[in-house]
């Protein structure tokens, strides 16, 4: 067998099973795990899946710019955002992470809702300027422009004299092993740190997103209290999840 052919077959069973082995790979094409890891690293160097130990996850595309992830799964985000929307009560204080769910999650805040705003996210507090009734309190740091949010010690000191009911934390990938992940090491510090910082924390997850993993890891999915999905999303993942004790809920 080719080793391309092999490669295809990998990435197959990645889509079937949302993971693969090493070890199972190597009897199943009768090579060496040697042999099945180089074809794991270069794929991954391909961006075609996420190495684990032991194996693989499936990539996710939640990591490209904050103008490529605007245009994946727009239709979902929305219905994922606008019943994100619809856990929030007046009087909250509100944790909104950066991102292109989040974003979309803002524009379906009604006129009337009184609640203060806490972000990283200059993207999120400029979409709120014109709220009639929204406090904004933005939180300072150094820009890291890939996601369009602040990093770093000022934003870890900021994050650090807040007492919020939710937060709505971004992810690339949400697994039911591996994870809540993202694509940056300080942002996934970051994400932690806002978690510690709220009552509730609920994760948006648009379809790219679930059963995906990115290189760093925010924390294992007890992390979160809720996660809002897709109606259609894969009943076994959703079970899985809520075996963890994480509540899902299907926009």
């Amino acid at each position: 067998m080719l080793t391309s052919q092999r490669k295809q077959l990998i990435l197959e069973q990645l889509q079937v099973d949302g993971q693969v082995l090493s070890k199972d790979l190597s009897i199943r094409f009768d090579v060496s795990e040697d042999t099945i890891r180089r074809d794991l690293r270069e794929l991954a160097s391909e961006g075609r899946l996420q190495r684990v130990h032991g194996g693989a996850l499936p990539s996710s595309s939640a990591v490209a710019t904050f103008s490529e992830r605007k245009s994946l799964k727009t239709e979902a985000k929305k219905k994922v955002a606008q019943k994100g929307a619809e856990l929030i009560s007046s009087g909250q204080v509100v944790i909104i992470d950066g991102g292109t769910t989040t974003s979309e999650l803002i524009t379906y805040l009604p006129d009337d809702l009184c609640i203060t705003v806490v972000t990283h996210s200059p993207s999120i507090a400029l979409g709120l300027i014109e709220h009639p009734s929204i406090e904004v309190i933005l939180i300072g740091g150094r820009l890291y422009k890939h996601s369009i949010v602040t990093v770093g010690a000022a934003t870890i000191e900021g994050i650090s004299n807040i007492h919020a009911d939710i937060f709505f934390m971004g992810v690339t990938g949400i697994h039911p092993e591996a994870g809540l992940t993202t694509g940056d090491y300080e942002e996934a510090c970051i994400k932690r740190a806002f978690s510690g910082r709220a009552a509730e924390t609920i994760v948006l997850a648009s379809s790219e997103k679930i059963n995906t993993a990115s290189p760093f890891v925010i924390g294992d999915i007890g992390l979160i209290n809720m996660v809002v999905v897709d109606n259609d999303t894969d009943e076994s993942w959703v079970r899985s999840i809520e075996e963890k004790g994480v509540t899902v809920i299907k926009a």
